[in-house]
């Protein structure tokens, strides 16, 4: 069969410790990323970019700091909407004080400050666990909302609290505000993608990722051995709320654009939960295949009729997609608790041992 690595023989302990050890996933990928670069953003319809292929690759950034915190560190979130919101309020706070700042170097920043509050409000995470930890993550939430609403300094002062991205270049090209085209946007948010995928799977193969996975399966048993859960705990909180902050910056300023607090409510912070739940906690795949599915299906779903050609109302429609969408997670749970990367791995198993498979 043409996916074995019979014959692949590993030489270093660097080539077996490869993100990738085996040759055929290396030009899987390879060739996923090419489609990605080449081929989607000159085939494809401005519609199809905007509405889908961008917010999710923004999702995917959120839910993997998401994934960071609560499937590699064992720390149940639901603050996630309140640090995106801090990543965006930064972008715009940014951008209109400094506005020769390079673009690119704004959503990075605006992570760091997502990664103070992050640090802040994880705080509470060595004395409690579990939901009452979750509990103290949704009143970060609200309380972050709340902020944002009430300090006209966030928003400028204007009436309305809504804050709107200023165009910015960078190399003498728009790739944020009015008149930046769709595959541009497209294709820087899929660059930091990129990058920050490379990132989180070799953080999490590192001892600051074994330390994480030593919290969440059993800390004190962790604490006994030698680790320091405040740090452990305070890192984990400090990247997931980072990779947030910079999501919202990218949600804001390369999505939405003019976006109000109630974009940030509790809502965002349960959709990226269920991308993780649904993608696979503890896995980089698993965030990028949640995102796309809770991002793209819904989408999809409320399309079909009319692509069909069946006579529905508006109404109707919105109602056969919560209920469709609500049935395809609760089956997927079911046929697989541990998510949409767990039957990616047992599909590559099944094809390894084709034509025996079990």
């Amino acid at each position: 069969m043409f996916y074995r690595e019979a014959g692949q023989f590993k030489t270093s302990y660097a080539a077996d410790q490869a993100i990738f050890p085996i040759l055929q996933d290396r030009l899987f990928v390879i060739a996923v990323l090419a489609v990605a670069y080449l081929v989607i953003p000159f085939i494809s319809t401005p519609y199809f970019l905007v509405t889908i292929m961008i917010p999710s690759l923004i999702f995917c950034i959120a839910a993997l700091g998401l994934n960071v915190l609560t499937g590699y560190a064992g720390q149940l979130s639901l603050g996630t909407g309140g640090f995106m919101a801090v990543g965006a309020y930064a972008t715009f706070k940014m951008t209109t004080m400094f506005p020769e700042l390079n673009i690119v170097i704004v959503f990075l920043l605006s992570g760091v400050f997502a990664a103070a509050v992050g640090v802040l409000f994880g705080l509470p995470s060595l004395r409690i666990k579990g939901f009452y930890l979750a509990v103290a993550t949704l009143a970060a939430q609200f309380f972050l909302i709340w902020l944002f609403n009430r300090v006209g300094w966030f928003s400028n002062y204007d009436p309305s609290g809504t804050i709107s991205m200023p165009p910015r270049d960078v190399f003498g090209i728009r790739v944020v505000g009015s008149g930046a085209a769709p595959e541009v946007r497209y294709l820087m948010v899929l660059t930091l993608v990129v990058v920050f995928c490379l990132l989180v799977k070799n953080l999490v193969r590192s001892r600051m990722g074994r330390t994480w996975m030593a919290v969440r399966d059993m800390d004190i048993a962790a604490e006994i051995i030698g680790i320091r859960l405040m740090w452990a705990k305070l890192s984990a909180f400090a990247i997931s709320s980072y990779l947030c902050g910079v999501a919202g910056g990218l949600y804001f300023a390369v999505y939405l654009r003019t976006v109000e607090t109630i974009a940030f409510d509790v809502v965002l912070s349960f959709v990226v939960l269920f991308m993780i739940i649904v993608g696979g906690l503890g896995s980089v795949l698993g965030s990028i295949l949640g995102a796309f599915f809770i991002t793209a299906i819904p989408v999809i779903l409320t399309r079909a009729p009319h692509d069909l050609g069946i006579p529905i109302s508006v109404d109707m429609a919105q109602h056969l997609e919560v209920i469709i969408f609500g049935s395809l997670i609760i089956f997927f749970l079911i046929v697989e608790p541990h998510g949409l990367a767990r039957l990616w791995q047992i599909a590559k198993e099944k094809l390894r041992r084709w034509p025996f498979p079990y």
